[in-house]
Formats: C-alpha cells, sequence, structure tokens
C-alpha cells in the first residue's frame, strides 16, 4: 500500500455564524487558511494538497499566497461534499479532508488520518481523538467521540459522553478535533445520502456515515490543537 495517492483537501467556506469569514482572519500577520495550508503542506503523507473554496475572496487570497485552490458550488452543506466535488475531478486512492480552522494542525495529524489505510485496505473512513480536558468536556462547540474496542467510532455529540451516572469520576472524555480521511467509495456514498437525523440535530456531518453503517477509524494522537470557532479561540 505503499504506493497510495493521498490528496489533501482544506474545505474553506466563509460562511460561519459563530466567526464570521474565520479562515481569512489574520493570525500573527497571516490569513488562518495560510497557516493550515503550510503546516499540511509540509506532511510527506500527501501526495498533493489545495484549497476548495466557494468563495472568490477566499481565491484571491490563495492566489496571493501562491496556495493552489479551486471554486467548488456554494450548494454543499457539509466540508465532506466539498471533498467530494475535487474527487470528481482529481482520481486519488484516499483523500484528507484538512478543517481550515485548524491552524495548528501538525505532520503527525495528517500521518495518524493516513497510516490505517496503508495497513488495513478495508478501512473506509479514519478520524482522529484526543483526550479532552476539563473545561472542554462541557463546552458545546468541542465535540467529544466514544469508540468500541477495535477504535471504531460508536457515536459523536456535543454532549459529554458517556454520561458518568454514579459520578466516579473515572471516566476518560475523549475529544474529536476534526479531520477526516475517505477511500472514494466512502466519498461517493456519502454525497449520496440525505442528511441523517443525527446529523442534522447534532449538526456533524460525521454522523450521516455511521447512520448508514458506514465505520469509522478513530485513532488517538497526543498533539493538542486549537479549533477556531470563537472569538475567544483566535485569540
Amino acid at each position: 500500500m505503499a504506493d497510495l495517492r493521498v490528496l489533501g483537501v482544506i474545505p474553506a467556506h466563509l460562511g460561519s455564524t459563530r466567526l464570521p469569514r474565520k479562515v481569512l482572519r489574520s493570525i500573527v500577520g497571516t490569513p488562518m487558511i495560510a497557516h493550515v495550508f503550510r503546516r499540511a503542506h509540509q506532511s510527506e503523507f500527501l501526495s498533493d494538497l489545495l484549497v476548495a473554496t466557494d468563495s472568490e475572496d477566499v481565491m484571491a487570497t490563495c492566489h496571493a499566497l501562491g496556495i493552489p485552490a479551486v471554486m467548488t458550488s456554494a450548494d454543499h452543506p457539509s466540508g465532506t461534499d466539498r471533498v467530494w466535488e475535487v474527487s470528481r475531478n482529481r482520481i486519488a486512492d484516499v483523500y484528507v479532508n484538512i478543517q481550515a480552522d485548524e491552524p495548528l494542525i501538525t505532520t503527525g495529524h495528517i500521518r495518524s488520518l493516513v497510516q490505517p489505510f496503508r495497513t488495513h485496505p478495508g478501512v473506509q473512513v479514519t478520524t482522529l481523538k484526543i483526550v479532552a480536558t476539563a473545561g472542554e468536556v462541557q463546552n458545546p462547540n468541542v465535540v467529544k467521540v466514544v469508540t468500541d474496542a477495535h477504535g471504531r467510532a460508536l457515536y459523536f455529540s456535543r454532549h459529554p459522553i458517556p454520561y458518568d451516572r454514579d459520578r466516579g469520576g473515572a471516566v476518560t472524555y475523549w475529544k474529536h478535533p476534526g479531520g477526516y480521511a475517505y477511500r472514494r467509495e466512502a466519498l461517493e456514498r456519502f454525497h449520496r445520502l440525505p442528511p441523517s437525523p443525527l446529523e442534522r440535530v447534532e449538526r456533524l456531518e460525521q454522523l450521516r456515515f455511521l447512520e448508514d453503517g458506514i465505520p469509522i477509524q478513530v485513532v488517538e494522537t497526543a498533539e493538542p490543537t486549537i479549533g477556531v470557532d470563537t472569538e475567544e479561540d483566535l485569540l
């Protein structure tokens, strides 16, 4: 599996409600999208890397900074759908969805997303988890995940899961920092499906995979990130 063609795609949408135009917001003088691209570009696990957007402003910024970018439909409800559109014209074995609001992404994160496809040909989708801090557990902007004994996702939620009924305090809560990788077939199947009931309730696109029986392999990472959802995150 050493010859996997792996395309990194950074879906960049300006329509964030909590932090408008966040992917173009400045971090130490550089747009957030550029930080994400430059860090991801260091990964030897990616055969190629580009930004996928529906914004002329993002396209102009990327062009000015020498970042490869393509225009995609404004009708996509999720970043995964935007990656799917890219996959129609850019053939790869695996597509890595790199969150445009994760400026602290590392090459280690990308390696963790891609490695299961090299060692287990049956893997369809991968994502990451990291131990949540006490402050993150109750924060609905921080997605939590629980997995089975083999590392496959059981559920993702904005609510703290699992529920510590006896309040013993021995529960480890896992944060889902974002970032996915998919086989082409899984992307196709995802796009053909309508948004699922749990996806609509939680506003979490990955639940569409689970509700249709598509397994998601969750890989532990020890490298923390800051997903930028609010002004406080940005600061």
